[in-house]
């Protein structure tokens, strides 16, 4: 299993959006023939700050994850949002 974290700064004044439309990538991702897992997390100390945990069965799925249009739709919407550029960090699953 592939995983990764996308750590995401949004501006305040567009959190509710955010939450919003990546609700709606998560949503459709789940549905994906090889998600394992597609977790939206908020800060508790920080509300403009989020985590995304995205798992794949392989990195070629996540790869293919990135040619949906749900997650592109994602991708140009939120852009503007940004505090800062988001970061991604790929693992590999050790456990499970």
């Amino acid at each position: 299993m592939v995983v990764t974290t996308v750590q995401v700064h949004v501006k305040p004044e567009d959190i509710n959006d955010f939450i919003e439309i990546s609700r709606m990538n998560h949503l459709n991702s789940i549905k994906e023939p090889h998600n394992c897992r597609f977790d939206i997390l908020q800060s508790t100390t920080d509300k403009s700050v989020f985590l995304l945990y995205e798992a794949y069965e392989t990195a070629e799925d996540a790869a293919a994850h990135k040619t949906t249009t749900h997650y592109n739709t994602w991708r140009e919407t939120v852009a503007p949002w940004m505090a800062e550029p988001r970061t991604g960090t790929p693992y590999t699953s050790i456990c499970p």
